[in-house]
């Protein structure tokens, strides 16, 4: 994705995998200070301890307790960043959804739903409910949403205009037909955005279809926050459609 879009701008980029062993965070960010990398995306198991091993953290990677993206400010400093909210919020935009006084639903309470629900409070959205299996972790991941955030159950999936489902139940290869919520609290006039990027269609999706619901997928989201990644690495526009066909490609 990102190296298809440095070969559209024509930059002497490129994007590459380094393997990090856990527990070696801080000797990796010494390395990238002394290399000069122009910036790098930090995945599982990383986010939390990427946290302890950059000089600044926007607001967002603050709340969310993780970074997934680290941007070189100068000095040999690294700033760390979370983008996955932003991202979220661009792949609203793309299906014309505006949180902005909505009832919001989200299932789950890990990394990603955490980014979900600071972005969507940031958004404006009039409540935020909040539903996961294990109720302390659904306590701390409503909080982000301050006054908006509650702690719910299924049967507030009913009254929401936007559904999210940020557990991994759906993703390919793993119980892949196993649903998160029963798809008969779902129907006309909500959107459900599963976040799973693989398959394109989830189970959750096909079920929420069958109800009336509008759905979306987890590529838009992917896509955006890569996109928003590549903008703070290089300070220029993401060729976001050109990202999108080589994640396409890649997942199919």
């Amino acid at each position: 994705m990102h190296n298809a879009a440095f070969r559209e701008l024509d930059l002497d980029w490129i994007y590459v995998a380094c393997e990090v062993a856990p527990g070696h965070v801080e000797a990796a960010f010494a390395g990238v200070r002394a290399l000069g990398f122009g910036g790098l995306s930090v995945t599982i198991p990383h986010k939390a301890a990427a946290l302890e091993a950059v000089d600044e953290l926007t607001a967002a990677a603050r709340a969310v307790g993780a970074v997934n993206t680290v941007v070189p400010v100068g000095d040999g400093r690294l700033r760390g960043e979370n983008t996955d909210g932003a991202g979220f919020l661009a792949s609203l935009a793309d299906e014309g959804f505006d949180p902005a006084g909505r009832i919001c639903a989200v299932l789950g309470a890990g990394g990603a739903a955490r980014a979900v629900v600071h972005a969507l409070a940031g958004a404006g959205a009039a409540e935020i409910v909040v539903v996961n299996r294990t109720p302390a972790h659904a306590e701390a991941t409503a909080a982000l949403a301050g006054a908006a955030g509650r702690v719910g159950s299924p049967a507030d999936l009913s009254g929401a205009d936007l559904v999210v489902n940020a557990t991994p139940l759906g993703l390919a290869g793993s119980r892949s037909e196993e649903l998160p919520v029963d798809p008969g609290l779902l129907g006309e006039g909500q959107l459900v955005v599963d976040l799973i990027p693989n398959p394109a269609v989830t189970p959750l999706m096909r079920a929420a279809l069958a109800r009336g619901a509008g759905v979306a997928g987890g590529l838009g989201m992917l896509v955006h926050q890569g996109a928003r990644a590549f903008e703070l690495w290089t300070g220029r526009p993401a060729p976001v459609g050109v990202m999108r066909a080589a994640a396409v490609r890649a997942l199919e």
